[in-house]
């Protein structure tokens, strides 16, 4: 269940870290705007913009930006829908692929996801074709180093503010917990004072799928290809690689 955070521990990125940055600013704005227009601007009755403004304050992102994101959604300035769609299918290999998606065109974000799945030997598939491989789960990440200590007193910590579960991943910890288990999980740490490298509630696969290197290659593009949407907030997938095979792939 942790091909998750393996993926995100070593994929490489093409693009400038200003560039990156913004396209991240972007896509929590417009989770910040949903989930402000679906339940309110009160973060502590809304747990959705709670998680988003958690994201917002890991990344950095300025008071600014978020203040006038949440102005926008209230109407206070001009402001747009969003809806929030999510896409099935297929990779190269057969490794399956959910995409979640917040937009103001969902035509557009349609044509864009099916492209990016035709072009990298994926395809689109009916809803609910992959989605019972995953489920909702808080992931909370911690650097080995950043820890210090033993790994048994993370794990006992871990265990103690109510973690299900506590993987080691190469050079990280990662945690595994209940979604309604996991701010109290996540605040029950950082009394204790533990810094993360992720902490989200978000799509875990159940089952992994391990790909020949051609395989690979492709899979890897249509993951780069998906993430540069501005309209795709998440991708979710059961690809397993290792560094070795990511070394040898011409990504």
């Amino acid at each position: 269940m942790a091909g998750h955070s393996k993926w995100n521990n070593i994929k490489r990125r093409k693009e400038s870290q200003d560039t990156k940055r913004a396209k991240v600013f972007t896509k929590i704005s417009t989770e910040i705007f949903a989930a402000v227009r679906e339940s309110g601007d009160d973060p502590q009755t809304n747990l959705r913009l709670r998680l988003a403004l958690s994201k917002a304050k890991a990344e950095n992102m300025p008071n600014d930006n978020i203040e006038r994101t949440i102005k926008k959604a209230l109407g206070e300035e001009g402001g747009v829908t969003y809806e929030e769609l999510t896409y099935e299918g297929y990779g190269p290999g057969g490794a399956a692929v959910m995409v979640k998606v917040l937009t103001d065109n969902k035509n557009r974000s349609a044509a864009n996801v099916r492209l990016a799945f035709n072009k990298n030997g994926g395809n689109l598939g009916e809803n609910g074709c992959v989605s019972f491989l995953f489920q909702r789960k808080g992931v909370l990440a911690i650097d080995k180093e950043s820890a210090g200590g033993e790994e048994e007193d993370l794990m006992l910590d871990a265990i103690e503010a109510g973690a299900a579960e506590v993987e080691v991943l190469g050079e990280s910890y990662e945690l595994l917990t209940d979604p309604e288990d996991f701010e109290s999980v996540k605040n029950a740490l950082e009394k204790s004072e533990y810094t993360f490298k992720t902490a989200e509630v978000t799509m875990v696969p159940t089952t992994m799928s391990e790909l020949g290197d051609n395989d690979a290659e492709k899979m890897i593009k249509l993951i780069d290809a998906l993430e540069d949407n501005d309209d795709v907030q998440s991708v979710y997938h059961n690809f397993q690689i290792d560094q070795k095979q990511l070394d040898r792939l011409e990504v």
